[in-house]
């Protein structure tokens, strides 16, 4: 699980600082000869902090008090459950940019405490690691990868499990939570691009991702999975604000029933894409294409077919206000579920600095999945999940501040256990989130 954090943290900690950042692919380029990597073909998600918020070169520490309250915690039993939930979480963050690099690394562990419900106490990982380093004026890698050992989720700063609006494809089969089974995932990725004109780039990518459910009888329905995936992309500015280009890619996922034979899913997705940048916050992108798939159990392929392949998606990066929407049908697989499903998902994020000590929220998730493999040994769990969240902090003084969220998830899979019946649940939490920092030299 940790051979993906331990190499990027190898590169972080050996590569000398010495480099240039890579244009975000929620921005502009900052000048005519520097183009941009689109969000269809960024591995980068649509940022999550208004521009106020956004800062670099610093090292810092610090400590998280949360309190939540759960009204349906065992989502998945036939009576509800409420649940105190108290945290104890630890921070430490190390963020620094040179002139051609950039170098980021979180880790918080954690201990959370339910009651009455005492067994379920739990100590949490957490690690996130992002490099970007230009090795030539043109030519440009960026690694990252994150771990996580919970069994929450939602809650603490708005995000679900796996969430991200990102304006490219999502293989991994989205909007699946079980909601009190510990989880260990751990995704790995590393883009290489290169602009090799004043108007050309190229690029490749690799992702891969591992998801175990260490305790089966808290995920009953839901299955250990190992996600890959690999594409290339031709990248062309056609103006200074627009882009237009293809990607192809293909992606591996192997998921394991206890006691019974690997289902392996393979699809393979060709797509053109357009973006424009209407100033240098905004963003607009569409893509589309066919996409092929195939499935598998035991060496015999039960599924076969042709799909299209449609992508939305759009982003704002202001000073004060922040918002990122996308929307995707396509074919996907993994997640914890057995064979392919036809997914279509709806995705919406915001944030607004309503003053310099009050920031407000908002995240909703919406997703339908439908299964395109009926001859599985398992039954195929169609469903479809909603998810929101709402958030209010407020800075008390420069090393504390004060944190509000709610979130609700309903889920309707009829074939998961763990989610099969009271599929809803409320959570409140307030947080008191200590920290200080130091700034770092360039």
């Amino acid at each position: 699980m940790y051979r993906g954090a331990c190499l990027i943290l190898a590169l972080i900690l050996a590569v000398p600082a010495v480099s240039q950042v890579a244009p975000e692919a929620e921005g502009g380029a900052d000048n005519d000869s520097q183009m941009s990597t689109p969000p269809p073909v960024s591995d980068q998600a649509y940022p999550t902090e208004v521009g106020a918020e956004a800062r670099s070169n610093y090292l810092s520490a610090g400590l998280r008090f949360a309190t939540s309250y759960i009204d349906n915690y065992y989502a998945g039993s036939s009576t509800t459950q409420p649940e105190t939930i108290y945290s104890v979480l630890p921070i430490i963050a190390y963020d620094q940019t040179t002139p051609r690099q950039h170098r980021v690394f979180t880790y918080s562990p954690g201990f959370t405490f339910y009651e009455p419900s005492s067994g379920l106490n739990e100590a949490d990982q957490n690690l996130k690691a992002l490099y970007a380093y230009r090795l030539t004026e043109h030519m440009t890698i960026n690694a990252s990868d994150t771990f996580e050992q919970s069994s929450a989720s939602s809650g603490l700063g708005g995000s679900f499990a796996g969430s991200g609006v990102s304006g490219s494809t999502q293989p991994v089969t989205p909007g699946i939570f079980a909601p009190f089974a510990e989880r260990l995932t751990n995704t790995a990725d590393a883009q290489l691009t290169y602009q090799f004109s004043p108007v050309g780039m190229v690029g490749v990518s690799g992702t891969w991702m591992k998801l175990n459910y260490p305790n089966p009888t808290e995920s009953t329905g839901l299955y250990n999975s190992d996600e890959r995936n690999v594409s290339a992309f031709y990248n062309r500015r056609i103006s200074r604000e627009q882009y237009i280009g293809t990607n192809y890619q293909a992606a591996w996922t192997f998921a394991f029933p206890p006691g019974a034979a690997e289902v392996d899913a393979q699809t393979q997705t060709i797509y053109g894409f357009y973006t424009i940048y209407l100033n240098k916050s905004l963003s607009i992108s569409v893509s589309g294409g066919p996409q092929y798939y195939n499935i598998s159990e035991a060496s015999s392929s039960l599924s076969r077919a042709w799909e299209p392949i449609v992508i939305a998606s759009a982003g704002w990066q202001g000073l004060h206000t922040n918002f990122a929407t996308s929307y995707a049908r396509q074919v996907t697989a993994g997640g914890g579920l057995l064979g392919a499903f036809k997914s279509e998902s709806a995705d919406f994020s915001a944030r607004w600095q309503i003053s310099h000590t009050w920031t407000t929220g908002a995240r909703a998730d919406y997703t339908i999945n439908k299964s395109v493999t009926q001859l599985l040994s398992f039954a195929a769990e169609n469903g479809h999940a909603i998810l929101g969240s709402a958030t209010l902090d407020h800075a008390l003084n420069d090393q504390f501040n004060l944190e509000f969220e709610y979130d609700r998830v309903h889920q309707s899979y009829g074939g998961i256990a763990a989610t099969g019946t009271n599929p809803n649940s409320d959570r409140e939490t307030i947080s008191l989130v200590w920290r200080i920092s130091r700034p770092l030299g360039r």
